[in-house]
């Protein structure tokens, strides 16, 4: 379980009845009217509870879906010696995003935008010959880049959430192994969450390494342009050029979309080694240089992507899988046997698992009603002396029109099977259905 057994009336962070004034796409508007985040300064931002809900949803998918592969998870600092910047030369490459600073006890250090050089300080120490190859681990720890230019919310900030993965091989070929394994377990996470991902050839930028792939989702209010093939779903970033109109997998004709990139995997190769004396010894005890990937996903990112790709007029539609709650009970009206009942269907969900917001305010249908299709909880409840005249409770799934009276003791039949496949995925098989 993610979330806690919550009233509204207690939610710390409340709706708001205008969008920001600034925001100028659906999921900055949507994500700060409904409650999730607040700007603290530009670029950074504070997760309320409803958003920390998501981002800890989608961290959990992450890391059960690495770690069923293998993965081993750690956290590395978050402030950096500057020291090993230049080990790499990367402490010139990317002066114009590092935030640095001179410690009061002497030093020069920075905020972490990445960590490869952390990660292969690490590697050469503990890593000693080829038996202890090959490794992957992987952190999910927040990043900060002083960017010159933040817009869009969550889609481009100073500070945010990474996933970030880093994989040690004895040579190529092991490395493609990574490589690919990565890949299918990020098709896997996106396809758990609910993403229609397209992958495309990218250019390594100050990665460095020979080959690298993003995972994008097709968005207006994206800030790449890319190359997608319609029958395969494969393209080519604009950036990484030589695109013929032509797919690379399947040689159909190239369409241009613009998308929001969530996640980037690089073949890495032995640049970081080479240049950091990152070194093994193989079989016949001779001393090479690791091979390394890297694959990160940017978490709070992927969070407006959803927001910006599943919502109506009204507010957001959550996939069940990272919805902040799986259901949200509405009461209207202050009829006593409704309360009861409420206050009852209320206990029965988390006696069962499913994570519910009961709006226990004193306000008015329309307050209640427009809030929960802000917030966009898969499953509304509604309970009165209306509905219990009719029959009993009102259910409505928040990506349909249509509502229905059902009976109390039927309730469950239209929440099942989605949120509870879910809660069971979380409680890793425990909860029987």
């Amino acid at each position: 379980m993610y979330s806690v057994p919550m009233r509204y009336s207690q939610l710390f962070g409340k709706t708001r009845k205008e969008p920001p004034k600034d925001a100028q796409i659906a999921s900055h508007k949507l994500l700060v009217q409904g409650g999730f985040i607040h700007q603290t300064a530009a670029g950074i931002y504070s997760y309320l509870p409803l958003g920390f809900y998501v981002l800890w949803k989608v961290d959990a998918i992450i890391r059960d879906e690495l770690a069923r592969r293998g993965v081993q998870h750690m956290v590395m600092p978050f402030v950096h010696p500057v020291s090993l910047w230049k080990e790499t030369g990367r402490r010139e490459k990317m002066d114009d995003i590092l935030a640095t600073f001179d410690a009061a006890h002497g030093g020069e250090y920075l905020l972490a935008p990445t960590h490869e050089e952390t990660v292969t300080d690490l590697a050469r120490t503990f890593i000693e010959s080829y038996r202890d190859l090959p490794v992957i681990v992987n952190q999910n720890q927040w990043k900060y880049r002083d960017e010159l230019r933040v817009s869009g919310g969550l889609l481009r900030t100073r500070e945010f959430l990474m996933q970030d993965a880093y994989s040690f091989d004895k040579d190529e070929d092991g490395m493609s192994n990574s490589f690919e394994l990565m890949s299918e377990a990020y098709h896997d996470i996106f396809d758990r969450i609910g993403l229609d991902i397209i992958v495309v050839r990218a250019d390594s930028g100050t990665m460095g390494g020979s080959n690298s792939e993003e995972f994008m989702v097709v968005s207006d209010v994206g800030e790449d342009t890319v190359f997608v093939c319609g029958d395969c779903n494969e393209g080519v970033n604009a950036e990484a050029g030589g695109s013929d109109d032509k797919c690379p997998k399947c040689k159909k004709k190239l369409k241009e979309e613009k998308a929001i990139e969530l996640g980037h995997v690089f073949q890495l190769g032995t640049c970081y080694a080479e240049s950091m004396g990152a070194n093994f010894n193989d079989e016949d005890g001779k001393s090479k240089p690791l091979h390394m990937g890297c694959f990160g996903i940017g978490i709070s990112r992927l969070v407006a992507a959803i927001a910006e790709s599943s919502h109506d007029e009204k507010g957001i539609i959550w996939p069940e899988s990272i919805s902040p709650f799986g259901a949200h009970i509405v009461t209207i009206g202050d009829n006593e046997e409704a309360l009861e009942m409420a206050e009852d269907v209320y206990d029965e969900l988390w006696d069962m698992g499913i994570e519910t917001l009961f709006d226990d305010r004193e306000a008015s249908a329309g307050e209640k009603l427009a809030d929960a299709d802000l917030i966009g909880i898969p499953h509304r409840i509604v309970i009165s002396a209306k509905s219990i005249k009719a029959g009993g409770i009102e259910y409505k799934s928040r990506d349909s029109k249509d509502a229905k009276v059902v009976p109390k003791e039927e309730i469950m039949d239209c929440i099942t099977p989605g949120v509870l496949e879910e809660v069971r995925d979380m409680l890793g098989g425990d909860l029987e259905l």
